[in-house]
């Protein structure tokens, strides 16, 4: 287990979840249909990835020192930081143009889960 992706992913879900919070009673009456969408889905991918932090970090009792699997964590916690943030900052500030880094995030997300996926592929023995 990687002590660091899992208490990383433990944050990132707790935060998802407070935030997840805050848009359904603060956010409700104040940010136009459009806007809380698309905090919400900053919130839901946040919160995915969080849970694939949570299985990187414990992918590593199977698969210690993986360099893959330490590139998922960070490419995961990289797409949080960039794909749901630039989302909130998006929806609370009306700023437009952050919308052109939300993909570099995605990006980001799709690393992430490649890197893993590689990391088990290349496993000799069964998880």
């Amino acid at each position: 287990m990687n002590r660091t992706f899992v208490g990383l992913g433990a944050i990132c879900a707790f935060l998802s979840v407070a935030f997840g919070a805050f848009g359904a009673h603060a956010l409700k009456k104040v940010l136009t249909t459009d806007m809380l969408a698309n905090y919400q889905t900053g919130v839901q991918y946040q919160m995915m990835h969080a849970l694939g932090l949570i299985a990187v970090g414990l992918a590593f009792a199977a698969i210690p020192d993986s360099r893959q699997l330490r590139w998922a964590g960070w490419f995961m916690f990289a797409g949080i930081v960039i794909f749901s943030g630039s989302l909130y900052i998006l929806s609370l500030t009306g700023i437009r143009t952050l919308g052109a880094i939300t993909p570099i995030g995605g990006v980001a997300f799709l690393l992430g889960w490649g890197m893993l996926a590689a990391a088990v592929y290349r496993k000799k023995s069964n998880i």
